[in-house]
């Protein structure tokens, strides 16, 4: 019995160290998709300041090549992050599908004890019983 409370709380801390992995990754996929869209801003505001938004033009500004290549690798990373957060929900499900296993195993033993106890009682009530019944 102690060990199964021990392999539940083990169960239960995997469960939670697995939400917040999945907690984290999308934060840093919100993170990046928030950047990105303030360099896009940033890029359109220095576009409209000379008046140039062909990027193959040879005046166009170096800074708004800089700021798309590093949008751009922002959300190259928010993609590769997608695969990580699906491999990390996927853990989590599992995870969760093993504590429910181990918690309906510690449930149904509980179980088999209130009733091995509750027969206990109730025969020794009916030994009570019996014994006055018999006076």
């Amino acid at each position: 019995m102690k060990s199964r409370e021990s392999l539940i709380r083990l169960k239960r801390f995997q469960v939670d160290e697995k939400r917040r992995q999945v907690t984290q990754i999308e934060s840093m996929i919100a993170d990046f998709h928030r950047m990105a869209d303030e360099l896009d801003d940033q890029i359109r505001t220095e576009q409209e300041r000379v008046g140039i938004t062909d990027v193959s033009h040879f005046a166009y500004p170096t800074f708004a090549k800089a700021a798309a290549t590093r949008r751009d690798n922002l959300r190259n990373s928010a993609l590769e992050l997608n695969d990580q957060l699906e491999k990390a929900r996927d853990e989590l499900s599992e995870a969760i599908e093993e504590l429910k296993k181990f918690e309906q195993l510690e449930e149904r033993d509980q179980q088999r004890e209130r009733d091995a106890q509750d027969m206990a009682e109730q025969v020794m009530m009916d030994e009570v019983a019996s014994r006055i019944r018999a006076r």
